[in-house]
């Protein structure tokens, strides 16, 4: 059993270390999309997120889109998926 552990170790550490790869892609790529989100809403982008849904990453995109008659800004988040 002493000599397992070594390896469960490495593979764990591989294994996160690929998950923290892919992370900042997923997070650039969920911009783009938020920018082209916001831009067809006629709104600011506030916050794209990459979250894992079902098993597929989404882009969880947060944009403020401008109020009439000097009220506040709309929040609206919308839940696209990341390409």
């Amino acid at each position: 059993m002493r000599r397992s552990l070594p390896f469960f170790f490495i593979a764990g550490t591989v294994l996160a270390g690929l998950a923290a790869a892919t992370a900042p892609a997923a997070a650039a790529d969920c911009y783009s999309v938020g920018q082209r989100v916001a831009a067809q809403n006629g709104g600011q982008l506030a916050r794209a997120t990459p979250e894992a849904k079902r098993g597929k990453t989404v882009c969880v995109i947060v944009v403020l889109i401008p109020a009439k008659d000097g009220q506040r800004p709309r929040r609206a988040q919308i839940v696209v998926p990341a390409e």
